[in-house]
C-alpha cells in the first residue's frame, strides 16, 4: 500500500467523485476533498460529527450529521442546510449513507449507545426522498453501515457489522424495499447480549464498495483488513492495513476505477481519535475495477 494522506482524526465513508476522492474526518467535524496527488481541502465543516456523504443527481453534496441525525446539503460555498431530518426514527447514531441513481439517500443508525456501553439493539435503514421525506425502510439490521446499490438501481446491500454478514433487498419503484436476503454471511454472527460479546467475531464489515464482477470490497473493521467477498460470503482477496492500523472503509476509484483507498487508524475509540491526528488515507492497485452502481 501506499500512504496518500495523513493527520487526520479518523476517516470514514470515502467516495470517488469528479475525479478526486472525498472522505469525512469525523472528530475534526471536517469532510475532505482529495486530489489524487495527496493535496487536500475543506468542502464542509459539520459541527455536529460528519459520516456518509453522497451526491444528488444535480452534483450536491450530502453528509450525516451524526450526532443530531440529519442530513445536510451542502453549497458550493459550504453552507449547509437540512435536507431530511432523521432524528424521530434513530437510536445511537445516524452513521453511513449511501444515495442512488435517483437521488434517493439510504441511511443506517446505530440502534443503540456503542459508545456508551448501550445494550445492543438492531439498528434501521431510512430512505430520504430528493424532497426531503423521510421513511423507515428496514428495520432488525445488526448495526447496518457500508451499504452499496447495484448499476441497475434494483438491489441494496447492506453491510450488518456485528452481524458478520451482507444483507440485500430489491428496491421498488417507489423506493421500498422488499425480498429481504443474506447476500453472504461472511463470518461467525456473535451473540448481541453485551458490547463485550458483539466484538467477539472473525468479520465485521464495515464501509465497502462494488466492483465491476459484482463482488464487494470491504473493510473488516476489528481485524486491520479490506477483504473481497464474492456472491454468498467468499473471501476471495485480502489486503492488510500497514504498520498494525485498524482498517475501517474503503472505496474504488482512480481514473481507471482500480485503485482501493482504505481509510486507518490506530482505534475507533472516540476519545482517543479525538485526542491525536493519527489516521491515514492508503492506496492499493486492485485488478477489478468499480461498478458502476453506487458509491
Amino acid at each position: 500500500m501506499e500512504k496518500l494522506f495523513e493527520g487526520g482524526a479518523f476517516f470514514e465513508g470515502p467516495r470517488w467523485h469528479d475525479g478526486a476522492w472525498w472522505v469525512s474526518d469525523l472528530y475534526t467535524h471536517r469532510v475532505l476533498r482529495v486530489e489524487t496527488d495527496g493535496t487536500a481541502g475543506e468542502a464542509a465543516f459539520v459541527p455536529n460529527q460528519p459520516s456518509g456523504i453522497g451526491w444528488l443527481p444535480d452534483g450536491t453534496l450530502l453528509v450525516v450529521s451524526m450526532k443530531d441525525s440529519r442530513v445536510l446539503h451542502c453549497g458550493a460555498d459550504g453552507t449547509l442546510q437540512e435536507h431530511g431530518d432523521l432524528a424521530p426514527y434513530t437510536v445511537g447514531y445516524a452513521n453511513d449513507m449511501v444515495v442512488d441513481q435517483r437521488g434517493r439517500a439510504f441511511v443506517g443508525t446505530f440502534g443503540f449507545d456503542l459508545f456508551g456501553g448501550g445494550k445492543p439493539e438492531p439498528g434501521a435503514v431510512s430512505r430520504i426522498d430528493p424532497d426531503g421525506t423521510v421513511t423507515v425502510v428496514a428495520e432488525d439490521l445488526r448495526f447496518p453501515n457500508g451499504m452499496v446499490v447495484t448499476p441497475d438501481g434494483s438491489t441494496l446491500i447492506v453491510a450488518e457489522t456485528f452481524g458478520s454478514r451482507f444483507t440485500a433487498f430489491a428496491i421498488g419503484e417507489d423506493g421500498s424495499l422488499h425480498e429481504r436476503r443474506v447476500w453472504g454471511q461472511v463470518g461467525n454472527e456473535p451473540s448481541y447480549d453485551s458490547i463485550e460479546t458483539i466484538v467477539r467475531t472473525d468479520f465485521a464489515p464495515d464501509g465497502c464498495v462494488l466492483d465491476a464482477e459484482g463482488h464487494i470490497w470491504v473493510a473488516d473493521a476489528l481485524n486491520g483488513r479490506a477483504v473481497r467477498v464474492a456472491p454468498g460470503g467468499t473471501i476471495v482477496d485480502e489486503v492488510r492495513a500497514p504498520d498494525g492500523l485498524g482498517l475501517y472503509s474503503c472505496t474504488l476509484g482512480g481514473p481507471d476505477g482500480r485503485t482501493l483507498l482504505v481509510c486507518t487508524a490506530p482505534s475507533f475509540a472516540e476519545e482517543e481519535r479525538k485526542a491525536a491526528k493519527e489516521s491515514e488515507l492508503h492506496t492499493h492497485t486492485v485488478e477489478v475495477p468499480r461498478a458502476d452502481g453506487r458509491p
